[in-house]
């Protein structure tokens, strides 16, 4: 007697999300079997382990034969092996392309190399993600550097087209491709604090303000802008800031004068008593970041000379918020600030202190939170 059996046959690769998950994750099919097993699929379903195990290595060789097509993304909806709905493309790109911060914060210390991508046993034995996991996400940050450091114009553009990823992750890898194309200091110990959201909220604050992509340049859009290379003539100008160090008594004054009633006044005392500690830890920064060590050195120079003398002050984060924007008005309003920066006729040095304070705010405030 023959045994009936239902064949069903359609166009539509069928992408389990639970177990892509694990896979994306990096367990193996027998790891992942067995955390189905403790989320009670077994029970849920009636079936065998047996029968589990060969369901989860079926969806691992499908998985891994779109892997290649992953690489590439654009690609995905021309091919014909593995028709997949559009909802399931996005789903299946954005979880391959998501990371964890934990292991992106120790990748953007190193240079994307082979070596590098040998040693990540340690990343996945201090951060706890599997190997697996953690070289997927390295080779992630890798090809999307690769293909889009070469391109000009917003970088987060660039990445969705290429990569098709959502606004938010593309966003994420942007400050990724910022913080290593600058080559920004990330590793020191003093910075050990710091998680990769506190690198993501700078970087993305000044790839707004501090790049060439702010930069008025007649031409076709996107011609010369670029979110990822910072404005060396902004850079330049931001050495004219030596002369606030001559104004210093004024600026003092007049940050004091209106400050007093937003703060408490024993902070008004502290901001009285160590004003120069703070204004030329700020300002010191900003006319060196013209060189390229200096620049290398951004976080670390804003850790050591304004966030930890405010941390021993014991600033609360509001206040400190208050400060930096009362110190950064008060800048403006000062006479100098209308004087041309050198070989400028566009703009005074006003709108330089505004471009530079706006995001120095931020950052002081993000890296002070941690």
């Amino acid at each position: 007697m023959i045994p009936e059996v239902d064949i069903y046959v359609g166009n539509y690769t069928i992408i389990d999300q639970e177990v892509f998950e694990l896979w994306v994750q990096g367990y193996s099919v027998a790891e992942a079997v067995s955390v189905l097993q403790q989320r009670g699929e077994l029970d849920t379903w009636g079936v065998s382990q047996e029968l589990v195990t060969s369901d989860t290595a079926d969806h691992y060789r499908t998985f891994g034969m779109l892997e290649k097509l992953l690489l590439t993304p654009t690609k995905l909806a021309e091919e014909w092996t593995f028709q997949l709905e559009p909802a399931v493309q996005k789903m299946v790109i954005q979880k391959y392309y998501e990371f964890d911060d934990i292991v992106i914060r120790e990748i953007i210390g190193k240079k994307l190399s082979g070596r590098t991508r040998k040693d990540l046993d340690d990343v996945a034995e201090k951060t706890g993600v599997l190997l697996r996991s953690c070289r997927r996400q390295f080779d992630n940050v890798k090809r999307i550097f690769k293909l889009v450091d070469e391109m000009s114009g917003s970088v987060v553009a660039n990445i969705q087209a290429s990569f098709l990823l959502p606004t938010h992750l593309a966003k994420k890898y942007a400050a990724i491709v910022f913080i290593i194309n600058n080559r920004f200091e990330t590793s020191k110990r003093k910075l050990n604090y710091l998680t990769f959201e506190d690198f993501c909220v700078c970087a993305s604050h000044m790839m707004t303000s501090w790049t060439t992509s702010t930069t008025a340049i007649p031409g076709p859009p996107d011609a010369a802008h670029d979110d990822t290379d910072l404005d060396r003539d902004f850079l330049i100008e931001l050495r004219e800031f030596k002369l606030l160090l001559d104004r210093e008594k004024e600026h003092r004054n007049v940050t004091l004068s209106h400050l007093r009633g937003k703060i408490p006044d024993r902070m008004c005392s502290e901001v009285e008593g160590n004003f120069k500690t703070y204004s030329r830890g700020i300002i010191n920064i900003g006319c060196a970041l013209n060189n390229s060590r200096d620049l290398r050195d951004f976080f670390v120079d804003a850790v050591e000379r304004v966030v930890d003398p405010c941390r021993q002050a014991r600033w609360k984060a509001s206040e400190l918020e208050i400060f930096l924007q009362v110190y950064a008005d008060a800048g403006s309003a000062l006479d100098i600030m209308t004087k041309k920066p050198r070989g400028k006729s566009d703009h005074s040095l006003r709108g330089t202190w505004e471009r530079y304070m706006n995001t120095m705010r931020v950052c002081v405030s993000q890296l002070y939170h941690s």
